[in-house]
């Protein structure tokens, strides 16, 4: 009776894990893995982008810091100041909402301690990675404790006057460091500032750890900021930035960050995923 038992229960525990796998989109078995930047919901509580997360179906989320946690924790934020036990209790909480917390960013500090608590806050909430801007100084420590916190650190590229804007720059400063720091390559930036956004992601071939990913609105003479759009409604070429991706052989986080009709966004990213999966169905 016994082994009868044991038969039942190893058939069902393959059967759920045939089904788990038969849920994968074809991105997701590529090893492409989207996820919601917070800042996509910075008008609302953490507690609410883990909801709005969740009725994404988005499995992952980049949290920035300084994102209000709402719930029981009120007004206080998503910071290496948080305690271990509120640790616990968010990651489980995101947890039962079918949501993890892999990253944390952008994060810019000049002082020395403040890159020492991010890493070991970072390790103690479990997260892959820390996208970040670290200054020029630092990047002998920030390099060491990527090593002693086996943290991946993703820079990203804010626009002038940051060191950053232009993916040489990041090389200059990278090329000869450890294989776990690379780019958080924000495609949108890289447009706004004049350059070729395809030509920055061949550039980084290899170095790059994960996207803000996004499109947006063609330049219009007189206007200065070119707002994100739904995907496949904009310049940058949703096709043109996954093809380099597979041919890249990339695996990592793409996060969303939509930052357009922030009220009521939900509906926008839906699409957005929805080109997403179209598009990597087609070319995967």
């Amino acid at each position: 009776m016994m082994k009868k038992i044991l038969g039942i229960a190893t058939l069902l525990i393959f059967c759920l894990s045939l089904n788990s796998c038969a849920k994968k989109t074809k991105a997701e078995k590529a090893g492409w893995n989207l996820s919601i930047q917070s800042y996509t919901f910075h008008k609302f509580t953490l507690m609410e982008a883990l909801d709005k997360t969740h009725q994404l179906g988005v499995k992952y989320i980049e949290v920035y810091p300084g994102h209000k946690l709402g719930g029981k924790w009120g007004d206080k934020v998503f910071d290496f100041n948080l305690d271990e036990e509120s640790q616990k209790e968010l990651r489980k909480i995101a947890e039962e909402k079918g949501v993890k917390i892999v990253g944390s960013g952008v994060f810019v500090s000049d002082n020395k301690e403040d890159w020492e608590k991010m890493f070991k806050f970072a390790h103690s909430m479990k997260l892959d990675f820390v996208s970040c801007e670290p200054p020029l100084e630092l990047w002998d420590f920030v390099e060491e404790l990527s090593n002693k916190y086996n943290i991946k650190v993703a820079v990203h590229n804010h626009p002038k006057p940051s060191d950053y804007w232009n993916p040489q720059n990041l090389l200059n400063a990278i090329s000869k460091r450890s294989d776990k720091i690379g780019s958080c390559a924000d495609v949108g930036h890289w447009n706004r500032e004049g350059l070729n956004h395809l030509d920055c992601l061949k550039q980084l071939k290899g170095r790059i750890i994960s996207l803000h990913f996004k499109d947006i609105l063609p330049k219009e003479e007189g206007v200065a900021w070119q707002e994100d759009t739904i995907w496949g409604k904009g310049c940058l070429g949703i096709k043109d930035m996954l093809e380099i991706l597979k041919e890249q052989k990339f695996k990592g986080y793409l996060s969303i960050e939509y930052e357009y009709n922030w009220d009521n966004s939900v509906p926008d990213i839906q699409l957005c995923i929805q080109e997403f999966n179209k598009v990597a169905d087609e070319i995967l």
